[in-house]
């Protein structure tokens, strides 16, 4: 019943009401005259009808008084009337809208699963050296991309240390090209995620509820790692030029929870409300980063960038492009469909057929006693866990010991001494670079005695 109709019927009840009034009064006047007829008369001729006496007399204020209080009944039954409908309809928009899908690319993921149903995992045969040859061909034969048998290795060890690798160098060395292709390689096309430089927070990764749409703003790293639940494969996250925005900001939520020793506690909040329309992994609003996925930014050092800050290179595997590798001929071995449980059970075997040898670590140990002395400078237990989990994988790759230490040493210790006070790192960086020699011999640590000599003055 509209509003107009609930006034049209209060209304019609005063008139009916005043009606009524008015044949009672000419009721009991034509009654009075008929039994009194001679009085009457008199009452006529004597006492003509004034309008204001009628107006308010007795009757006409109990008349008022009955049409003033039928009115507020009728107003008030229509606020009633108003106020019980409005809460049917809010009731009904909410039924509505907790019915209504606010993660549509989500929605369509869960729907996708429940047809596809379960799905065998494919099973890789080769080693992780046959992985590291084969990915390199691949890159060669079917996309015209040259790389160093040992940036492969690093970067396939790198994955067995943590799920944030950094990929610095100059501009055409391929570092978007690296991650891509080992995507195209394993079978599941990597997310290239470009970076903005007004990012600050992890909406700017995985989107906003807009409140006005009533839908959630999903972006493709929010469908990756939804689709990377549903799935046993390796999912790559590329974050383009990552550092022209503060990593430590827009990542920082990614960086803690990634350091959890609890796969299952690395839940991040995607939004603060719950639906029961909501994605069936979407628990509480708070979706899980899964193990399979790996992020790996890309970062160039130009006016254009931002300094990353030690918080990130601590967490993260850090490997440097420095130049393009020369063009060879390659056959290509086919994409290797290799799924999450495969490589982490390689990589588990590479650290149970594998480890730090006890005299690499007394090395270490005396370098680190060093730059202490001298530097003030100390590896710290987080670099020490990464080293004795990269060493071991790159050794399974096909690498060396001592050119993994390398690599370590360099991206991870050395880098350091950038912030440390460069007129103090000049006059002491001859005496580093002769204890680094003495320690391992002269030339097997290539990348570490480069990047001291850039601090001797000649």
């Amino acid at each position: 019943m509209t509003d107009g109709e609930i006034l049209a019927m209060g209304l019609n009840l005063i008139i009916k009401n005043l009606l009524n009034m008015h044949s009672r009064l000419a009721a009991a006047q034509a009654e009075f005259a008929a039994a009194h007829p001679s009085l009457a008369a008199a009452q006529a001729e004597e006492q003509p009808e004034n309008v204001w006496q009628v107006l308010t007399s007795y009757r006409a204020m109990l008349a008022y008084a009955i049409i003033l209080m039928v009115a507020v009944a009728a107003i008030m039954m229509l606020l009633i009337v108003r106020s019980a409908r409005d809460v049917k309809q809010r009731e009904a928009e909410k039924r509505k809208r907790e019915a209504r899908r606010r993660f549509s690319r989500l929605a369509q993921l869960d729907r996708e699963a429940e047809n596809r149903g379960k799905v065998n995992a494919p099973k890789y045969e080769g080693d992780l050296e046959r992985f590291c040859v084969d990915f390199r061909d691949f890159a060669a034969a079917n996309m015209g991309l040259y790389y160093d048998i040992a940036t492969i290795r690093a970067f396939v060890a790198s994955l067995s240390v943590t799920r944030l690798i950094i990929l610095q160098g100059i501009s055409g060395t391929g570092k978007t090209s690296l991650p891509y292709a080992f995507g195209k390689y394993v079978g599941n096309e990597a997310a290239i995620v470009p970076v903005q430089p007004s990012w600050k927070d992890k909406t700017d990764m995985l989107g906003y509820y807009n409140e006005f749409t009533d839908s959630f703003t999903e972006t493709e790293l929010l469908y990756k790692l939804y689709e990377a639940n549903l799935s046993g494969d390796l999912f790559t996250v590329v974050l383009d030029e990552m550092n022209i925005a503060r990593v430590e900001y827009y990542f920082a939520e990614f960086l803690s929870l990634l350091e959890l020793p609890d796969p299952a506690a690395r839940q991040i909040e995607v939004v603060s409300s719950r639906r029961e329309s909501d994605p069936k992994l979407l628990k509480n609003g708070r979706l899980l980063v899964p193990e399979n996925v790996w992020f790996v930014g890309t970062a160039n050092n130009d006016d254009s960038t931002l300094a990353i800050s030690d918080k990130v290179y601590d967490r993260a595997m850090v490997l440097e492009l420095s130049r393009r590798a020369e063009p060879f001929n390659a056959v290509d071995p086919g994409v290797a469909r290799i799924s999450f449980a495969r490589i982490d059970r390689l990589f588990k075997d590479a650290l149970e057929a594998n480890w730090l040898s006890l005299a690499a670590r007394k090395k270490i140990e005396e370098l680190d006693a060093y730059l202490i002395e001298k530097f003030q400078l100390t590896f710290g237990n987080r670099i020490m866990r990464q080293t004795e989990r990269f060493v071991p994988v790159y050794l399974a790759a096909g690498g060396s010991e001592t050119e993994a230490i390398d690599l370590i040493l360099c991206k991870k210790v050395l880098r350091k001494l950038e912030n440390l006070n460069p007129v103090l790192v000049e006059t002491r960086a001859a005496g580093l670079l002769e204890k680094l020699n003495a320690l391992f011999g002269e030339g097997t640590m290539p990348l570490c005695a480069e990047y001291i000599s850039r601090y001797i003055r000649s």
